[in-house]
C-alpha cells in the first residue's frame, strides 16, 4: 500500500477509534513499530490533533473529530467494486432495489475516461455464470429490515408445505390456500435462482425457511421477538431445526465428487461423516447421514438421484426401493 494511500485509511481510522495504541496501528495496517510512529508524525505535520498519553494504559488519543477527504479508490479496488455490482444482475429483484440502480449510475458517472475504458476491455475478458432469477420478490426490503431490527412480523404464504428437512419447499397441492404466519426472520440468501428467507416460526415454534417469491404480503406486528434468535445469523440459523419424531433415518456412501454436490446444497438436516462418525471434510468416501419425514419421500428421492452415480444408499431398504423406482419412470418416459 502506498503511504498516502495509508495515510488517508489511518485518518479514517483513528478518527473512528478516538484512542488507539501503535499495536493498534501495527496490526491493522501490517506495519513496523519505526513505520507507526513515522505515520503519526507525519499526520500530525498536516494538522491531525493527535495527543500522546504516556503511562501503563497510555497511547495516543484524538482531541477532536476531524473532516475526512473524499474517500478515494485505487484502479483495484474500483475494479473489485463495478464487478462486485455485475455479479447481482441477474437478480430483477434485490433488497434496496431502487438505491442499487441509482449507486450504480452514480458510479459509472464518477469514473474517468481511462478507468471507463478500463472497465469496458475487462468485461469482455470477466463474466459471472449464475443462475439468472425465476420469480420476482415483492418483498426483499422489508424482510431484510426486519430480521435486522429483529422484528416479528406477520405474513401471507401461497400454497407451500412448510418443512425442517426441506427448506426449499414446492407447491401442497393438497392445502391449496394460503396461510397466514406469524414469523421471526433471521437472515435472507439467494440460491439457485430464488430469494429465501430463514426464519422462526413463532405458531409452529421451529425453525423453517420460507421462497420470498410465495410471500405474497407482509407487515410489522407488536409481538416481543425472541431474544435468543436476535443472536443468529445466516451460518447458524440451522441449528434450530430439529428432526420430529416420526423422522426417518437414512445413511448413503458418497464419493469425493458427490460430497462436492452435497456442499452445493447442503440441508440441515444431513451431514457428512467419516468411518468413526464424526463430521468429515475428508476427501476419497464419506457418508450422508440425516432424516426425513414420511411426506418428503419424493423430495429426497429427487435430491439423491440428483448425485448420479457418485452416491448408494445403504439404509433405510425402502428408500432404495423408492429410488429404484424413480429410476424405473424414468426410463418409461425415455
Amino acid at each position: 500500500m502506498k503511504k498516502s494511500e495509508r495515510m488517508n485509511q489511518m485518518l479514517r481510522f483513528i478518527n473512528q477509534k478516538q484512542h488507539f495504541t501503535l499495536l493498534d496501528l501495527m496490526q491493522e495496517f501490517q506495519i513496523s513499530k519505526r513505520t507507526a510512529l513515522r505515520d503519526i508524525a507525519s499526520l500530525e505535520e498536516i494538522g491531525a490533533p493527535i495527543y500522546a498519553e504516556y503511562g501503563r494504559y497510555g497511547g495516543y488519543r484524538l482531541l477532536q473529530q476531524m473532516q475526512l477527504p473524499p474517500i478515494s479508490f485505487n484502479t483495484s479496488e474500483l475494479h473489485a467494486l463495478y464487478f462486485a455490482m455485475q455479479a447481482l444482475r441477474s437478480f430483477t429483484n434485490l433488497p434496496f432495489e431502487i438505491s442499487f440502480r441509482s449507486i450504480h449510475e452514480k458510479f459509472l458517472s464518477a469514473l474517468s475516461e481511462d478507468q471507463r475504458k478500463d472497465i469496458e476491455q475487462i468485461q469482455h475478458r470477466v463474466s459471472f455464470r449464475h443462475t439468472e432469477q425465476i420469480r420476482d420478490s415483492e418483498h426483499l426490503e422489508f424482510l431484510l429490515m426486519a430480521a435486522v431490527q429483529n422484528i416479528v412480523i406477520q405474513i401471507t404464504y401461497q400454497n407451500i408445505r412448510s418443512s425442517s428437512s426441506n427448506p426449499h419447499n414446492s407447491p401442497n397441492p393438497d392445502n391449496p390456500k394460503p396461510s397466514t404466519r406469524t414469523i421471526q426472520p433471521i437472515a435472507l440468501y439467494a440460491m439457485k435462482g430464488y430469494w429465501y428467507c430463514q426464519a422462526y416460526d413463532l405458531g409452529k415454534q421451529a425453525y423453517r425457511v420460507f421462497r420470498c417469491d410465495r410471500i405474497t404480503s407482509c407487515e410489522a406486528t407488536d409481538i416481543e421477538p425472541i431474544m435468543h434468535i436476535n443472536e443468529l445469523n445466516l451460518q447458524d440459523a440451522h441449528s434450530l431445526w430439529k428432526p420430529s419424531e416420526d423422522a426417518i433415518p437414512f445413511k448413503c456412501l458418497i464419493n469425493e465428487a458427490g460430497m462436492e454436490l452435497f456442499q452445493q446444497e447442503p440441508f440441515p438436516s444431513m451431514r457428512l461423516i467419516n468411518e468413526s462418525g464424526t463430521d468429515t471434510e475428508q476427501t476419497g468416501y464419506a457418508y450422508l447421514v440425516g432424516s426425513y419425514e414420511a411426506h418428503e419421500l419424493e423430495f429426497i428421492i429427487r435430491y439423491l438421484a440428483s448425485f448420479g452415480k457418485s452416491i448408494k444408499i445403504l439404509e433405510p431398504d425402502h428408500l432404495k426401493e423408492s429410488l429404484r423406482q424413480h429410476y424405473l419412470d424414468l426410463l418409461d418416459h425415455v
